[in-house]
C-alpha cells in the first residue's frame, strides 16, 4: 500500500525521461498469499524483482534472515539508495544493512513515534530512523518529532501519505466481498472490526472482555471481523463466535473487499494505525483499542478517537456514535494523492545533486 504509489511515479519519470532506476525487494516477512500476493495483484505492483524469503519466526530471527539476505543481495548487486518504508522488522533489518554498507537510506513515513516502547513497531521506527539519512514524512508532528531527535530540516521532506495516495487511486475499483450479499450488509448499518495487538488478542480474559463490550455496545448490529488465524484459535477456545450474537468471523480480505467494507461501515474498532488514516480520509467514525497512537492527526484533525484497552470505555464512545455526536474530521495536510510524485520530485533532486551516487539499479 506505501510502496505502490512510489512504484508508479517512478515508472511516470522514466517516461519522462527520468535516469532513476529501481529493483523491488520483497523481503518474505509477509508471506501469506491473501496478506501479501493477492495485495501486489490488486494494486497494480509489478513482481519482486527479489524475494529474501525470510518467512517467519520470532522478532530475532526473522531480523537476522533479512539482514543476512539482503546483505547478501547488496554484496552482489550494490544500488546507490535503499528505500525502506512503514515501521516493520525489514523497515529495520534492511536499514540497518545497507547503512553498514555505507549505502544511504530513504525512509518513507519517518518520525511518527507512539511513545509507547512496548510495541516492537515503535522499536522498530526509532532504530530506523537513527541510520535514516532522509525522511519522507506523513505530518507536521513527524517533522517535529525528527527535529527534537536533532535532525536538520535538510534532511526532512514533508511529501503526504503515500497510503493516502493508494486509497484515493483504488476508491472506485473497490468492490464487495462476499460476506456483503451472505449477510446482505447495508450501509451504515453494521461494524468493521480489526484487532491483532497481543495486548488485545493474547489474553483470553482481555480478548473475551473486548469481544463482549463491542457485540454489547453495537446495539444488535453485526459486527464484522476478518480475523488472524492465531486470533480466531483464541476465540475458538472462547466458545467461537457462536458465544457473541452478531460477531461474524471472515477471512483476511484483500485491499479492495476490505476498504469497501470500511467506506460503507458504520464505524470501525480497531487497534491498527494505517485504518485510522483511511478511516480519516473515507470520513467513518474509528474507535481505536489503544493507550497511544503514532498518528495523532487522525485524532486532531480526523475521525479517529482513541478509546484505550480498558472494555469499560468503549460504551460512552458508542453511545456518543448512536446519538449521532461523532465528529465529523478532516483531512491532514498533503494527504491528497501526490506524496509518491513527491517524493519521486526529491530523490531526482538529490540525483542531481550528486547525494545520490553510486552503483547502478537494474529493473
Amino acid at each position: 500500500m506505501k510502496i505502490a504509489p512510489i512504484i508508479d511515479a517512478l515508472e511516470s519519470a522514466a517516461a519522462r525521461g527520468s535516469t532513476l532506476r529501481y529493483r523491488l525487494v520483497h523481503t518474505g516477512q509477509h508471506y501469506d498469499r491473501a496478506m501479501s500476493g493477492a495485495f501486489f495483484e490488486q494494486l497494480g505492483i509489478p513482481e519482486p524483482d527479489i524475494n529474501l524469503e525470510a518467512g517467519s519466526g520470532t522478532q530475532a530471527e526473522q531480523t537476522a534472515a533479512i539482514m543476512t539476505r539482503y546483505e547478501k543481495l547488496l554484496l552482489d548487486r550494490p544500488c546507490a539508495l535503499c528505500i525502506v518504508v512503514g515501521d516493520v522488522t525489514s523497515t529495520m533489518a534492511c536499514a540497518i544493512t545497507a547503512r553498514k554498507l555505507q549505502i544511504p537510506v530513504a525512509h518513507v513515513e519517518g518520525g511518527i513515534r507512539s511513545g509507547d516502547w512496548t510495541m516492537p513497531e515503535e522499536i522498530n521506527r526509532v532504530v530506523t530512523d537513527s541510520v535514516t539519512n532522509w525522511f519522507f514524512t506523513t505530518s507536521e508532528t513527524a517533522n517535529a518529532n525528527l527535529r527534537r531527535a536533532g535532525v536538520a530540516d535538510d534532511r526532512i521532506f514533508f511529501v503526504g501519505n503515500t497510503m493516502i495516495d493508494t486509497l484515493l487511486k483504488q476508491r472506485t475499483r473497490l468492490r464487495p466481498p462476499p460476506v456483503w450479499g451472505d449477510l446482505a450488509l447495508r450501509p451504515a448499518d453494521y461494524f468493521v472490526l480489526t484487532l491483532h495487538r497481543p495486548a488485545n488478542v493474547d489474553r483470553a480474559t482481555q480478548l473475551r472482555a473486548l469481544l463482549d463490550a463491542i457485540v454489547e455496545g453495537a446495539r444488535g448490529h453485526k459486527v464484522i471481523f476478518p480475523v488472524h488465524p492465531r486470533t480466531r484459535k483464541q476465540i475458538d477456545a472462547n466458545g467461537g463466535a457462536a458465544a457473541w450474537p452478531g460477531l461474524h468471523l471472515i477471512e483476511p480480505l484483500g485491499y479492495l473487499e476490505f476498504n469497501y467494507l470500511v467506506e460503507r461501515a458504520k464505524a470501525v474498532i480497531t487497534d491498527s494505525g494505517g485504518i485510522t488514516e483511511e478511516t480519516t480520509v473515507l470520513r467513518v467514525p474509528c474507535l481505536t483499542l489503544r493507550d497511544n497512537t503514532e498518528r495523532p492527526e487522525t485524532v486532531d484533525i480526523g475521525t479517529n478517537e482513541l478509546v484505550g484497552t480498558d472494555p469499560a470505555r468503549l460504551k460512552p464512545h458508542l453511545e456518543r456514535l448512536f446519538d449521532g455526536q461523532w465528529k465529523k474530521g478532516g483531512i491532514p495536510e498533503k494527504w491528497d494523492g501526490c506524496a509518491g510524485q513527491r517524493i519521486v520530485e526529491v530523490l531526482e533532486v538529490l540525483g542531481d545533486g550528486g547525494a545520490i551516487a553510486g552503483a547502478s539499479v537494474r529493473r
